[in-house]
């Protein structure tokens, strides 16, 4: 039995759908995490239904969308929102055509066969890890190569920003840990980090992109702001952009194994 101490989401799975994908906040990362996708996956070669992995997957909405045309295996420590990704599948009409898994990532290796992936997507996990570089070795071993990384990770600048400009400056100096209910991880990795760890495993990244670069910097929603539609529009317009990108709440990256 495999024993970790990542974050299981079992006990809050509703306020994670509400609060994640239940407005303009997860239509925003959904919109930029297909954007990104449809891009980069033109540029694998396989033409066959593809190989997709959805490690930790969550309501795995990005994943399901996929399973019509490729062969896909979702997967979760959380019991209750693997629950809530098979309704959404059932609702989409691909259940039957969808592995679903429910274990930590470090057991899935119990029920993969030494299987391979053209793509594995791990979205919003890396921050909830308890030893988060080690999940590289998993990425490793089970994405083929010339396979293509899709990575999602909450951003911890993003914090601090939101703090200063906000004027939460006891926030940045006596930082308070974030409680149980809470959805903002405690401890994030930095995107250099993570970038370094793609170069020391020889990914080659491809595309750079931020999800949610300005709109929750906005106190007063004015103008366009109180528009969702034109809100989407000019995230995706500024997501692959510097400096914003840099800035965005979660950074999405997306990177090719041993590349040929």
């Amino acid at each position: 039995m495999t024993i970790t101490n990542d974050r299981n989401f079992d006990a809050i799975s509703e306020h994670f759908a509400k609060k994640v994908y239940g407005g303009l906040k997860g239509r925003i990362r959904l919109a930029v995490l297909q954007q990104d996708l449809s891009e980069a996956m033109d540029q694998l070669i396989p033409n066959r239904p593809l190989r997709i992995l959805d490690v930790g997957a969550g309501l795995a909405q990005i994943s399901l969308s996929l399973a019509k045309d490729h062969h896909v295996t979702v997967n979760d420590i959380s019991t209750n929102m693997l629950d809530m990704a098979k309704d959404h599948a059932k609702s989409l009409g691909v259940y039957d055509q969808v592995r679903f898994i429910t274990c930590p990532y470090q057991a899935l290796s119990n029920h993969l066969a030494g299987e391979q992936f053209d793509i594995i997507l791990c979205h919003a996990l890396l921050e909830w890890l308890g030893e988060p570089e080690k999940i590289m070795n998993f990425f490793d071993q089970y994405l083929a190569d010339g396979g293509m990384l899709s990575l999602c990770f909450y951003n911890p600048a993003s914090k601090i920003y939101r703090n200063l400009i906000m004027g939460n400056f006891y926030q940045l100096n006596t930082p308070r840990p974030a409680d149980d209910k809470s959805l903002t991880p405690n401890h994030p990795v930095a995107s250099d980090t993570v970038e370094a760890w793609l170069i020391a495993h020889h990914y080659k990244i491809s595309i750079r992109s931020g999800i949610r670069v300005f709109s929750d910097y906005a106190p007063l929603k004015r103008g366009g702001l109180n528009n969702p539609d034109d809100v989407v529009a000019m995230e995706l317009e500024y997501s692959r952009q510097l400096p914003f990108r840099a800035m965005g709440r979660y950074l999405h990256t997306i990177a090719f194994k041993n590349p040929v």
